[in-house]
């Protein structure tokens, strides 16, 4: 494993340094390939004085993990997930909010904005920098054994969560009985049964192979989440202006990269998934609203000016 090496100046001449950037996603995922691009990008940017070792797949950890190791200076850099950076900085799991942005780039042109400022804010708090959002799609519900097309038909249904207090009212709301787990676990414990499925962009369930397992997809489309790329705030502080100025670029250019990827996705995968014998369902959408309300009304009641501005910001 790469040692952390911090930006040095000795006798004028910087010291070459391997940083780590490290996420969770295997080879065909989104992530990954925005994770090999910054790499490149960032590399070419310092001229060869910063290499990247990208640590993917878990390597270094679940998502909360990787924050802790972040803001201890084992790793520089991670792509996390929203549920897990939640945990940290409770705002941002507000825009996991049930049916907020309309779509994708609506909710991008939210987090380029003052929302993501506002975030970045609260994260330096916890020893974090937010160097910018990439995406982690808008998300649908797979079961082993059926569509879920209305509210009624999750009844009971043990459905995996990632680890994230929104998702979790969410599905509790919908009649649900949701319970978290890191998603380096999840294919395992659906196989072994654990669960009656799971929740997840289309991009995550291909990339995964989870419709193998869970082959009956319904387009819910009840939330959105984020990826919030995030370094290590100490680490972040001891860079000079150019080199902050090489990462924040290689982020923001490596993720227009990783959002197109899932947006082309959300558009290209059912189709290849049919294919390979997946069922999908529509949802009733509108049933489902109606059913999450409650959730808009706990944390409007908990954050009412962060959700207000959210939902001028998504056009609602």
């Amino acid at each position: 494993m790469a040692v952390l090496a911090t930006t040095t100046i000795i006798a004028g001449t910087a010291q070459a340094d391997e940083i780590i950037f490290a996420h969770g996603s295997n080879p065909g995922n989104p992530r990954y390939v925005a994770a090999e691009k910054f790499a490149e990008l960032f590399t070419a940017c310092t001229g060869g004085e910063h290499t990247v070792n990208v640590a993917a797949s878990a390597t270094m950890g679940d998502d909360s993990e990787m924050l802790t190791s972040a803001t201890a200076g084992v790793i520089n850099i991670t792509a996390n997930s929203q549920g897990a950076m939640s945990q940290i900085v409770p705002e941002v799991g507000l825009l996991g909010l049930p049916f907020l942005f309309k779509d994708l780039p609506t909710a991008w042109a939210v987090l380029d904005g003052e929302v993501g400022d506002m975030i970045d804010a609260r994260a330096n708090n916890a020893g974090l920098k937010v160097l910018g959002f990439w995406d982690n799609g808008i998300r649908n519900v797979t079961h082993t054994e059926k569509g879920v097309p209305t509210p009624a038909d999750l009844s009971g249904m043990q459905i995996r969560t990632p680890p994230d207090q929104m998702t979790v009212d969410i599905f509790e709301a919908l009649g649900a009985s949701p319970a978290p787990l890191a998603w380096s676990e999840l294919p395992t414990a659906l196989q072994s049964g654990v669960f009656d499925g799971q929740e997840n962009p289309l991009v995550n369930i291909y990339s995964a192979n989870l419709h193998e397992i869970t082959p009956y997809v319904t387009l819910t489309g009840h939330k959105y989440e984020s990826t919030p790329v995030v370094a290590g705030l100490a680490w972040w502080s001891g860079l000079d202006e150019a080199t902050q100025t090489c990462v924040t670029d290689a982020v923001a250019e490596a993720g227009e990269l990783q959002r197109n990827l899932v947006l082309a996705s959300d558009e290209e995968l059912r189709p290849t998934m049919e294919a390979e014998g997946a069922i999908f369902a529509e949802a009733d959408k509108a049933a489902y609203q109606e059913a999450t309300q409650s959730v808009y009304d706990q944390y409007a009641e908990q954050y009412p000016e962060l959700v207000a501005a959210l939902r001028e910001a998504a056009g609602l």
